[in-house]
């Protein structure tokens, strides 16, 4: 079925006229009569049908007059330019997915600028999928935050900054204040931080590279899971500086500079390419990354 013959079997039912509805589609008198044409082969109805020198419609058509006027103008409304976004009374669910560190930076100031400027929009915080796959963000997920680049051609990306990992271990830890080196951080008790529970990361290619390995003792799935451990023991781990400061410093935990150079850890905002116009989601994913980038520069 070709739409367009729906606006011409409108603009025919009102005007009851072939000429009128050509003026009203901007089209000749001859292209609307073979629209009329076609009407009546998809219908099997003859539609209008002439009274002396006048058009009446048939009684089919006075009994769809008013469901095709309402298909007309319900596609119009879907099809026509978004208007301004009206933030204020934006009444809208948006789910975010995300390391926690990323999260605990974010949440607190995001639920705060977004309450005061669109009090009816709620966000749904969610941990990382175990598995590392980006594929709610096709189905239930509006933005993700990570430390990954996507490869998938429909996932759009933005890289918002980095952090610099460092040496996270409790106050009065034997080495809080000594001078470190590779040797005596390889020599130290590590819980690392891993939703799929991996023993190995980034830092353990920092040692590799100088010949060195270090001892593992645990995998936790969260930077506040580990940064507990560490504030009760001596065990030690290695965290986003900026992102974990709060948290570092609400557990008493102090922060040291590696003395060997580890990659930086990207930070890095997707979200499938079906948002990339629309208009709230905009809104949003500009609040988000405002607030990370803010929160990385600190």
């Amino acid at each position: 079925m070709d739409m367009n013959l729906l606006a011409a079997l409108d603009a025919l039912l009102e005007h009851n006229s072939v000429a009128m509805a050509a003026e009203r589609l901007h089209l000749t008198p001859p292209a609307v009569s073979r629209t009329l044409s076609r009407i009546r082969h998809v219908t099997g109805d003859d539609i209008l049908v002439r009274a002396g020198r006048t058009m009446v419609p048939t009684p089919y058509a006075q009994a769809i007059r008013a469901q095709v006027r309402a298909l007309v103008q319900e596609a119009s409304t879907l099809l026509k330019p978004a208007g301004a976004l009206d933030v204020a009374t934006l009444d809208r669910v948006f789910t975010l997915r995300g390391h926690d560190a990323l999260l605990a930076a974010l949440a607190p100031t995001l639920i705060a600028s977004v309450g005061e400027a669109a009090p009816a929009l709620r966000i749904r915080f969610l941990g990382e999928d175990a598995s590392g796959r980006q594929e709610g963000l096709r189905t239930e997920v509006d933005l993700e935050l990570g430390a990954s680049v996507p490869t998938q051609p429909e996932i759009t990306h933005q890289v918002l900054g980095e952090d610099h990992l460092v040496l996270a271990l409790r106050r009065q830890h034997p080495l809080a204040r000594a001078r470190l080196s590779p040797a005596k951080l390889a020599a130290l008790s590590y819980v690392v931080v891993s939703r799929r529970g991996r023993l190995r990361d980034r830092v353990d290619e920092a040692f590799a590279d100088l010949g060195l390995s270090r001892r593992v003792v645990a995998s936790l799935p969260t930077s506040a899971a580990a940064l507990e451990v560490v504030a009760r023991s001596d065990a030690v781990t290695v965290v986003a500086k900026r992102l974990c400061a709060g948290l570092c410093e609400a557990l008493d935990i102090v922060q040291r500079p590696l003395p060997m150079p580890v990659v930086p850890a990207p930070v890095v905002l997707s979200w499938h390419r079906r948002f990339d116009s629309d208009a709230a989601h905009r809104w949003l994913r500009a609040r988000v990354a405002g607030t990370l980038q803010a929160a990385l520069v600190q």
